[in-house]
């Protein structure tokens, strides 16, 4: 497995702490970068967001994802950085996650033509 998915399972493991699901399957995450550094080792860059902007819980968030990131053998260090660009919407977590709290399935969107209407 790359480092990529491994730094993937290890998010899995950090949850939002007022709702039962990992930040991952949440669709908090929004990028990991990883990039050479020394000693063999990795620098990790994660940029997240979070369901709301006002969360009191997003430095401790952050903090837990960087403190397990870490803990990993090739990273030598992590940066997490919050962002609400774009906003988060329901829609971004995974169809396990809406199924765990009670969301309907995403819809497939639907290739269907325009109906073209004209009002008098």
């Amino acid at each position: 497995m790359n480092l990529k998915g491994k730094v993937i399972d290890v998010l899995k493991l950090c949850f939002d702490p007022e709702i039962p699901v990992d930040l991952w399957s949440l669709g908090l995450i929004y990028s990991i970068d990883i990039e050479p550094s020394k000693n063999d080792k990795t620098d990790v860059k994660i940029t997240m967001s979070l369901t709301t902007p006002g969360c009191g819980m997003g430095s401790y968030m952050a903090n837990d994802i960087k403190e397990k990131v870490s803990a990993m053998d090739e990273v030598n260090d992590v940066d997490v950085t919050v962002t609400f660009d774009p906003p988060w919407k329901p829609e971004m977590m995974s169809d396990e996650a809406r199924s765990k709290l009670g969301f309907d399935p995403t819809p497939v969107p639907k290739n269907e033509p325009k109906i073209e209407t004209e009002w008098e």
